[in-house]
């Protein structure tokens, strides 16, 4: 016994009471508790997920000033940008690359840059070569378009279209004389015409690409203006002044609804000189503060919104939780879509109003149609960010990327569907019955799946647009927001003043194409014009 004795540890012999005490305790909890699960839960104080800002520029000017001019010089190696885009094109990974910025004279080191935007980089080209990319169950697609693509009838192709290697816009769907007209402009008053996918993109003009621009991606807790992320759209989606998507913009702030700002500005790359690119506040963290106290939830490109159970792992290529990450997780985002889904229609009308604010929706809706925006929540990009409020237990539907808007069909009803090169659309109730259908005259690829991949450029519909519009009470709040908004926005000229202030603006910088800017701004006049008329005698509105 004692040689037993002494190959035991001596501080395990000093302390014999302490671990008898706890061997008697974990005896006790087995008699009581037995072999069930524990399951534990976890309350993590809100402010210590809170976002920690170490310095925030403050910059010589409000970068959303539409008042005054703008520059903004990106600076980088041509190393890393080869690498970057290298990466892009072998497996689509948007790398960031660090760069120098200046912003209005203030010099910013080490920010990071990226591509940004997916159908609008499908046509991006780098030397003379297009990026391939799989589709699920097998072919290929180049530019937005799958393989084996048949446009209907009729389709007129966005500028800068790119159809797939080897492949031709069928006949009819070839545009006359030099192409379509730009965003905003109608060809005969009843085909869609301008914006698009696949903007014709080169790697060798980084002056013309999409960019977001993150100041604490390699500077940790660094801001500018309270901003960690700002993008830089696009110079060519048919539009060269992107007036559309400024004035889209501007319109939802004027209803009332959260919006982005945004502002043009002279914008320079390595020395390359581009016309002035619109500047437009990225929904970051700093942004969902402003918004109050809640979560800010954004729809991923090619995400769905069905019920894939309760493992939040499931809703990865869905949808990116952007603040609170620690404090909060997904289940609100899961439990909305998991009741959209599975409630019957009696209950879907009782509940709704518990889980989402339906006039922020009806209005969220009616400007979708009113600015005729093919790519919103029920669009291919499924561009839409959710808005958790804590304190309501509300969800708001924010709008994001309005590249498109103002280039579809401007005779567009209130009730109608908005599509892009389709034609007028079908009434909004009809869209239960089609959801996720490709346009008629669709041919699937021969060898791929027999129908659009899941956030394809043809895949369309949103369970919770499409019930809110098929039910009758919702549609009557859906009606009554739009004759109120017709009459903010569009019955007393207020789209029209703010499309002459953002031409006003865009001519105030560098570089800025005057006569192009003129052209655009007269179309979107016309675009307006026509809309108003259309929608000043829908019953809808005028009652009749």
């Amino acid at each position: 016994m004692a040689q037993l004795k002494h190959r035991i540890p001596v501080k395990l012999r000093h302390n014999w009471k302490l671990v008898a005490l706890c061997a008697a305790f974990l005896a006790l909890c087995w008699g009581v508790l037995g072999s069930g699960m524990i399951r534990p839960y976890v309350t993590i104080s809100q402010a210590a997920t809170a976002e920690t800002v170490i310095t925030n520029l403050t910059g010589t000017k409000d970068l959303f000033d539409t008042s005054v001019a703008h520059e903004v010089k990106l600076t980088f190696t041509d190393a890393a940008y080869e690498d970057m885009l290298s990466e892009y094109f072998k497996d689509g990974e948007k790398k960031y690359l660090e760069a120098d910025l200046t912003i209005d004279g203030v010099r910013i080191p080490s920010v990071g840059v990226r591509l940004k935007g997916n159908s609008t980089l499908s046509g991006l080209t780098w030397k003379g070569q297009s990026k391939q990319r799989s589709m699920p169950g097998g072919g290929q697609r180049r530019g937005g378009m799958p393989e084996g693509f048949q446009p209907p009838e009729g389709f007129q192709p966005p500028e800068g279209f790119q159809p797939p290697e080897g492949g031709e816009p069928s006949e009819g769907s070839r545009s006359p004389g030099n192409g379509p007209p730009p965003v905003g402009q109608q060809g005969n008053g009843e085909q869609p015409r301008g914006g698009g996918f696949g903007a014709s993109l080169k790697g060798e003009e980084p002056e013309n690409l999409p960019w977001l621009i993150s100041f604490d991606e390699f500077v940790e807790g660094r801001r500018y203006q309270g901003h960690s992320q700002v993008a830089v759209r696009p110079a060519a989606m048919g539009s060269t002044t992107m007036l559309n998507e400024a004035l889209g913009i501007a319109l939802v702030g004027a209803s009332g609804e959260p919006t982005q700002r945004s502002a043009h500005s002279a914008f320079t790359v390595n020395g390359r000189t581009s016309t002035p690119r619109l500047l437009v506040e990225y929904l970051d963290e700093g942004y969902a503060e402003g918004l109050g106290e809640g979560v800010l939830y954004k729809s991923l490109a090619g995400s769905s919104f069905s019920y894939k159970g309760e493992d939040q792992t499931g809703y990865t290529n869905d949808f990116k939780q952007i603040n609170k990450v620690g404090g909060q997780d997904l289940q609100p985002v899961i439990d909305l879509v998991k009741w959209v889904n599975q409630a019957s229609d009696p209950e879907f009308a009782a509940g709704l109003g518990e889980r989402l604010d339906v006039e922020s929706f009806a209005r969220y809706l009616v400007l979708q149609n009113l600015m005729v925006n093919f790519d919103d929540m029920a669009g291919p990009g499924r561009n839409y960010y959710l808005w958790y409020d804590l304190d309501t237990k509300k969800f708001k539907v924010i709008t994001w990327d309005l590249n498109l808007a103002f280039s579809g069909n401007a005779k567009s009803g209130v009730n109608d569907t908005v599509t892009m090169g389709f034609g007028r659309g079908r009434p909004q109730q009809d869209q239960q019955d089609q959801q996720d259908q490709p346009p008629q005259g669709f041919t699937p690829p021969q060898d791929g799946p027999q129908q659009p991949p899941e956030g394809g450029m043809m895949r369309i519909g949103h369970p919770l647009k499409e019930r809110f519009l098929k039910n009758a009470i919702f549609k009557k709040v859906y009606q009554e927001q739009y004759r109120a908004l017709y009459a903010k926005l569009l019955g007393n000229g207020t789209a029209s003043g703010l499309l002459n202030d953002l031409a006003t603006s865009y001519k105030l910088n560098e570089d800025a194409d005057t006569a192009k800017a003129d052209t655009e701004a007269q179309n979107l006049r016309t675009f307006l014009q026509t809309r108003t008329q259309t929608l000043r005698s829908d019953k809808a509105i005028s009652g009749g």
